[in-house]
């Protein structure tokens, strides 16, 4: 699907305080950006923000930092933000940034916890590397966990999900916690579960969402 390209986009993220425009030189400091030592989630490829700032507000003792590459979208996600029910969080940043840089923007073992959520399938077979969920990304993922941090994975299509799991039990230093591939009637994967804005529509039509949670050794 083409995104529009929305001509404020840029000016509008680039002057809003929860932006963080040089990520890069926050590597090793985002304990001091936040102004504590929190944990810190991150979700890669975040959309519209529903689910990130809905966490942010039921959890206010983490950190959580949302990282989106395309400008028009990040806007929608910081125009949220700005809501009532959002606006006076302090336990949430954003950063426009393609993923395959978060060695450049995170230390290691800064970072506690990846959500991965209904990310691009790359169906293609040659472009399985860009896949989030591929040996490569998750590599890179291992460079700025902590020890035993986890990636939680959330997505409606099956044939990533397989291949997914077919990646964590390749990969070295990864461990499968658990997986689902009928979230919303299974119980105990379900507690606390919240949705983004694509798993409630697909939800609403009666679709299957697989979940895994996956952990570094």
């Amino acid at each position: 699907m083409r995104l529009r390209n929305i001509p404020r986009a840029e000016s509008t993220i680039e002057a809003h305080d929860a932006v963080i425009n040089q990520p890069e030189a926050e590597r090793g400091k985002w304990a001091k950006v936040f102004g504590n030592s929190k944990p810190i989630h991150i979700e890669i490829g975040m959309g519209k923000g529903q689910f990130l700032l809905n966490m942010a507000l039921a959890h206010p003792d983490v950190n959580y930092i949302g990282i989106e590459r395309y400008s028009s979208v990040l806007l929608r996600a910081v125009e949220k933000f700005d809501r009532d029910e959002y606006r006076e969080l302090e336990n949430i940043r954003f950063i426009c940034m393609d993923a395959k840089e978060l060695d450049k923007v995170f230390a290691p073992e800064e970072v506690d916890k990846i959500y991965l959520n209904f990310s691009d399938p790359w169906p293609k077979a040659r472009h399985a590397k860009r896949r989030l969920t591929s040996k490569e990304f998750l590599k890179r993922y291992e460079g700025i966990l902590v020890q035993h941090g986890k990636v939680e994975f959330k997505t409606d299509n099956t044939e990533l999900f397989d291949f997914s799991l077919e990646q964590i039990e390749e990969a070295k230093g990864w461990e499968l916690l658990a997986h689902t591939f009928d979230l919303h009637h299974n119980e105990e994967m379900n507690k606390g579960n919240i949705m983004t804005e694509y798993e409630a529509k697909f939800s609403a039509k009666g679709q299957p969402i697989n979940k895994l949670i996956a952990t570094r050794k």
